[in-house]
């Protein structure tokens, strides 16, 4: 690989050994090339200037100025520049104050090297394909390059549809993996996203295990571009489904505000004619945003009786939250025919029409969910694949209704 190739890396640190520590690690990595060290953040500043690197190094705790200082003047003065922060300090305040001023990355010391080159290689694609805009005045388009996520026509925008309940362990997650499976087997561009940002696994049920996720956009939701987000996806290559994953722990969730989750999800319905938003049980900012961006809720309820006590109480919260009933699906998930709790007792005492019942079938959905495969990719025959099949044709009329001049063929 020629140098002009090399990911150029400038550490800031203000111990000795920690620079030359880092150095020595490096150097065994013929993609990236140390080219400058410092010992404070006035002076990172200076040769972040001086040498224009890919990716800075930082460290939070230094003389003279903190690294999160630095971060955000760095940012300003070489906008290309990534920032990936290494502190002993874990806390979650660190975190979110790092990431609010521009960071891209950030690891807690002692550093694991793989974890170190991948953040590294990760940010330096990030910091050319920023460079190249800077230099273009303009943004690549489509994710991944080429169209492959498959582009909206321009000026079209798509349409987000949240999949939520006010009672946990009703299977929202499951029904967002495979409605998102069955819309892009219908040939609809889909990107799937975790809402649920504290304890969301909505990538496990992808089997994929994501070393990015919301945090590494959420900082930058009000100047995205489609390169950035493509480095940030992660594609499902049985399916062809696009996932936004969340933070890897629970404390990386308060890094994301609700306004910066709305932001995302507003810049990928503007790629994406489909973007599932799979959200926690709680009405938080997170949920609130989401349901904010929405054109369709699927409220989703069981036969249990805290289940359908909660969902009421959301349908008398929603007009309180503007969604209109157009805007509402009601679905019964895990229905069991031996229950004398029916659909029709249910709409009858909602007064709203229950759009879809999914059968009980544990004998498939739950090996499946073990597995990490959406159960409709091996099985669309099933009663309770063809009811989400079923579902998705509701739901694509629903939008239909409301937004007659969508584009469908992407």
């Amino acid at each position: 690989m020629s140098p002009e190739e090399k990911v150029h890396v400038l550490i800031v640190d203000d111990v000795a050994e920690t620079r030359e520590n880092i150095r020595k690690l490096l150097q065994f990595d013929s993609q990236i090339e140390v080219v400058g060290a410092s010992i404070n953040g006035a002076e990172g500043i200076q040769l972040a200037i001086e040498t224009q690197p890919d990716v800075v190094l930082m460290d939070i705790n230094m003389p003279d100025m903190d690294g999160i200082t630095a971060t955000e003047n760095i940012r300003k003065k070489v906008p290309h520049t990534q920032i990936v922060i290494l502190s002993v300090q874990g806390d979650s305040n660190y975190m979110r104050r790092a990431m609010l001023a521009g960071a891209r990355d950030f690891l807690t010391k002692p550093i694991d090297v793989d974890e170190l080159t991948a953040a590294i290689r990760r940010a330096g694609r990030l910091a050319r394909t920023e460079k190249e805009k800077l230099t273009a005045g303009g943004f690549q388009t489509g994710p991944g390059g080429g169209g492959k996520s498959g582009t909206l026509v321009p000026g079209d925008e798509g349409q987000v549809i949240t999949i939520f309940a006010p009672k946990g362990g009703t299977g929202t997650t499951t029904l967002t993996a495979n409605l998102a499976v069955a819309l892009q087997q219908a040939g609809r561009s889909v990107v799937a996203v975790d809402g649920n940002l504290q304890f969301g696994d909505l990538s496990f049920f992808f089997a994929e295990q994501a070393r990015t996720n919301i945090t590494d956009l959420a900082p930058r939701a009000e100047e995205l571009d489609r390169e950035v987000v493509s480095e940030v996806l992660i594609k499902h290559e049985d399916s062809g489904v696009h996932l936004l994953a969340a933070p890897m722990r629970p404390e990386y969730a308060d890094s994301v505000t609700g306004n910066q989750f709305g932001e995302v999800l507003r810049y990928l319905r503007r790629i994406y004619p489909y973007v599932l938003v799979d959200t926690s049980s709680l009405l938080n900012d997170i949920t609130l945003a989401a349901l904010d961006v929405s054109d369709l809720v699927l409220l989703v309820t069981t036969q249990d009786i805290p289940a359908i006590k909660n969902a009421r109480l959301f349908l008398d919260l929603a007009d309180a939250l503007g969604i209109t009933s157009e805007q509402m699906m009601l679905v019964m998930n895990r229905f069991d025919r031996r229950r004398n709790i029916t659909a029709e007792r249910v709409a009858e005492n909602f007064k709203t029409k229950v759009s879809a019942v999914i059968p009980l079938e544990e004998k498939l959905v739950v090996p499946a969910m073990d597995r990490g495969e959406p159960f409709i990719l091996r099985n669309n025959t099933s009663p309770v694949a063809k009811a989400v099949l079923e579902l998705m044709e509701a739901t694509l009329a629903r939008l239909k209704e409301f937004a007659p001049t969508q584009s469908e063929t992407v």
